[in-house]
């Protein structure tokens, strides 16, 4: 097939196969996700389409690249003989010498919830990439219908407030009533927001799904969400500093409103981090322990479990279900970039070489990439229904695990050399877990599971 007839054929399986809503603006310069409003998932889905539908040979890297951008994007990589790599931009600027050492500009944007609250702390010249070791191994929950879900009612962010109140000294104030009622609730927030002090932050959790301005690429319904409100010279109008998402804009106040009303959403902080200082080297070692899980890795234990559940038809599950019960996957696996803050932070510390935190962020890439094709193949695994797919598909989570182990013991090691370097006047844990005594439940970083028999 030309690059044509894929973009025929993109448009047709838009069309005829997923019924998508958003063709008034198709064509080869679409944008996927800014035109064409396609999430994460439906883009996997589409190149499955094109996969069956067309008999094209799908490579790995087509559902990895961070360059596909339009449809024309799409058909490019997709076509026979398309090349495995991009040509350098020669407009792009040199990578600095120093790598790891340097000024780092880029920043990790994987969850809304520390996002928001490390926000100030950059603004401030702190060192905010400690906090992300909350993120490798972070809560999600398996439902009762045995459904992967990045959030659910039962999470209340409690340990992720104790450690920031205890590593960077500033207490977070839930102002959020669980108790009262959505009405109540609005009304706190909109006292809240007239008599907030210049640096203080007020955030909500909102369902996204109820913001169309805010597009993303991940368009779950429901999308609850952390973010910044404050108020604007206009009362129709609210500003929103969305720091996950790198957004900051006004939308209407009853827009707004809306979104927070919504029954999936409930919760809310304010703070101030201009009283933010810089974390003392034991917390940071305590917090470290009670982040690091050295013998198991909970995402995909998680994804092994929901699959051979539907593989054996537990509770009266199926095949054909699998891939609505994974469909969350993606929100999950960009965690995993979060080992990359981890690894920085002790480098810069120790001064090792750049070289070896590049490979190290390389097997880092090859995981998120691993796991999104993974989920490629939970999609076809349900869309065919063929049981003799399932044993590829559990291979596959026993290759990602052994990759996210490696990972984790070089992780293990940095620590371990990061702690003989401290002052000794201090109780430092090792890279296990603390002990249960020393663990309260403020500590914990649970998973929340619930399968079948």
């Amino acid at each position: 097939m030309t690059r044509d007839h894929i973009v025929e054929a993109i448009g047709a399986i838009l069309r005829e196969e997923m019924d998508h809503p958003h063709l008034d603006r198709f064509g080869p310069q679409a944008r996927l996700n800014e035109d064409l409003y396609l999430d994460s998932v439906q883009l996997l889905q589409l190149i499955l389409s094109l996969e069956m539908r067309c008999g094209l040979s799908i490579p790995e890297a087509a559902m990895n690249r961070q360059d596909v951008s339009t449809v024309a994007d799409l058909a490019a990589r997709l076509a026979p003989g398309a090349p495995a790599e991009a040509p350098p931009d020669p407009a792009a600027p040199p990578e600095a010498p120093e790598g790891v050492h340097g000024e780092l500009p880029y920043d990790l944007k994987i969850h809304c919830f520390v996002s928001c609250v490390c926000d100030g702390l950059k603004a401030r010249g702190i060192d905010h990439r400690p906090f992300y070791f909350l993120i490798w191994d972070a809560e999600f929950a398996i439902t009762e219908d045995v459904r992967l879900a990045y959030h659910s009612d039962a999470m209340d962010h409690e340990s992720f407030r104790y450690w920031f109140e205890r590593l960077y000294g500033v207490p977070l104030f839930s102002w959020y009533d669980h108790a009262a009622s959505k009405d109540a609730n609005v009304a706190t927030l909109v006292d809240l927001l007239e008599r907030r002090a210049p640096d203080e932050c007020v955030m909500v959790m909102l369902d996204m799904f109820h913001l169309p301005e805010r597009e993303n690429k991940f368009n779950q319904n429901p999308f609850p969400h952390y973010l910044l409100l404050a108020l604007t010279e206009d009362p129709a109008l609210w500003r929103v500093r969305d720091p996950d998402f790198r957004w900051e804009g006004v939308i209407a106040r009853e827009t707004l409103l809306n979104a927070i009303r919504q029954p999936s959403v409930a919760g809310g902080y304010r703070f101030d981090p201009a009283r933010a200082h810089p974390p003392a080297d034991a917390d940071l070692a305590a917090f470290f322990a009670a982040c690091f899980r050295p013998d198991a890795n909970p995402l995909i234990d998680a994804v092994r479990a929901i699959v051979s559940a539907h593989a054996e038809a537990r509770g009266g599950l199926a095949l054909a279900d699998v891939g609505m019960a994974l469909r969350e996957l993606p929100v999950i696996t960009i965690r995993k970039w979060a080992y990359e803050h981890g690894f920085a932070f002790f480098w810069r510390a120790l001064r090792w070489p750049d070289a070896e935190f590049q490979r190290i962020c390389d097997a880092i890439e090859a995981l998120v990439n691993g796991l999104t094709a993974l989920h490629y193949d939970v999609l076809k695994l349900a869309r065919t229904g063929d049981a003799a797919l399932v044993p590829g598909v559990l291979a596959a989570l026993d290759a990602l695990d052994t990759a996210e182990f490696a990972i984790k013991r070089q992780l293990a090691a940095a620590y371990d050399a990061w702690r003989d370097t401290r002052p000794q006047d201090w109780a430092a844990p090792s890279h296990g877990r603390l002990p249960s005594r020393e663990r309260s439940s403020r500590e914990r970083l649970p998973v929340r599971e619930r399968l079948p028999a």
